[in-house]
């Protein structure tokens, strides 16, 4: 994908879908009751952003206590810290998505299927991409035998 049209879009296609909503809300219940409305998601949000990211950071520790390496509970974090930003961006098209990435079974498959689109993981069925599939490994033991 282009990186140009991807700035484009994130940075005049999402405020006028953001505003165009924001119209649409402030139209229908009045333009008091939507500004405090956004500003209610956007601290309901944090607060929720913060509880997660609490149990999410203890989740971390004990992994790494028990010697594991905490890579998924990593990777949710970061989703989290997405999750904060676009609950504090003033709309609701980015507060629903914000609020999408704070439920755990949804943000842990999200970071799943990252990861095993990214070939970081990889299901049981199919093999190692690295491994060619002709490749086969027959282990045993051999001694040598010197000639007298």
């Amino acid at each position: 994908m282009n990186p140009v049209f991807v700035f484009l879009l994130l940075f005049v296609g999402i405020p006028v879908v953001e505003l165009y909503f924001m119209i649409q809300v402030g139209s229908e219940i009045g333009a008091l009751p939507t500004v405090l409305l956004v500003l209610f998601t956007a601290a309901l949000g944090g607060f929720l952003v913060r509880l997660q990211g609490f149990s999410t950071a203890l989740r971390v520790r004990e992994a790494m206590e028990r010697g594991e390496v905490p890579a998924i509970e990593m990777m949710e974090g970061a989703l989290l810290l997405a999750a904060g930003v676009l609950l504090l961006l003033p709309g609701f098209v980015t507060d629903g998505v914000g609020f999408l990435c704070l439920i755990p079974t949804i943000r842990r498959a999200l970071v799943l299927w990252f990861l095993k689109r990214t070939n970081v993981i990889w299901p049981a069925s199919r093999q190692h991409p690295r491994t060619p599939p002709d490749h086969r490994i027959i282990e045993g033991e051999y001694r040598q035998e010197e000639d007298e």
